[in-house]
């Protein structure tokens, strides 16, 4: 409340009962974590944040942190009890080159993205979570709401003049994943 202030609503006891239906699954997007320090400085928050000098960063600026995956995954099983559970959106931006070279674009630093939180969801059902399915974003290199043309996540290369479509590595690799349903 300090935060809205006057702006904060008063929500009817009905608006609650309507929301503690059952439902068929949840879905979680897992790119990154945020570290923040205490900070007096900031208002209200109390709080700036941090980078980790030790970690990997995308092209966005976010750290690589895998484990925040399979955490965010146990802690939604232990806090609201076993439940289907989907990775509706899991990816990163790295450098691609802007255009393929040979029909071939190595992208070996989403390759390792997706290798370890692919290994990250697997620990969290070995931990006891119910993942019932993973989605890596995405599919195409596409405009990004804050980046524009600007970073590409996807696992298939679009050449934005002439729309001509390569499958990267990454592509080819979450192929292998799941026919092999191995990592």
């Amino acid at each position: 409340q300090e935060m809205f202030g006057e702006a904060w609503p008063s929500f009817p006891e009905k608006d609650f009962d309507d929301l503690r239906q059952p439902f068929d699954f949840l879905g979680i997007n897992y790119y990154t974590r945020g570290l923040t320090k205490f900070d007096p400085a900031v208002p209200i928050e109390r709080a700036s944040r941090v980078k980790n000098p030790r970690a990997a960063y995308t092209e966005t600026g976010w750290e690589v942190f895998p484990r925040g995956l399979s955490d965010i995954l146990v802690w939604v099983t232990d806090r609201y009890g076993k439940m289907p559970l989907y990775v509706t959106e899991n990816g990163a931006a790295f450098y691609d080159p802007p255009t393929a070279e040979n029909g071939r674009i190595d992208d070996p630093l989403r390759i390792d993205y997706y290798t370890k939180h692919l290994n990250a969801v697997l620990d969290a059902i070995e931990r006891g979570a119910d993942v019932r399915g993973y989605y890596a974003w995405s599919l195409l290199d596409n405009y990004e709401w804050n980046s524009g043309f600007s970073k590409r996540f996807g696992i298939v290369h679009v050449d934005y003049a002439t729309q001509e479509r390569t499958p990267k590595q990454s592509a080819r690799f979450l192929s292998n994943v799941i026919s092999a349903n191995t990592i």
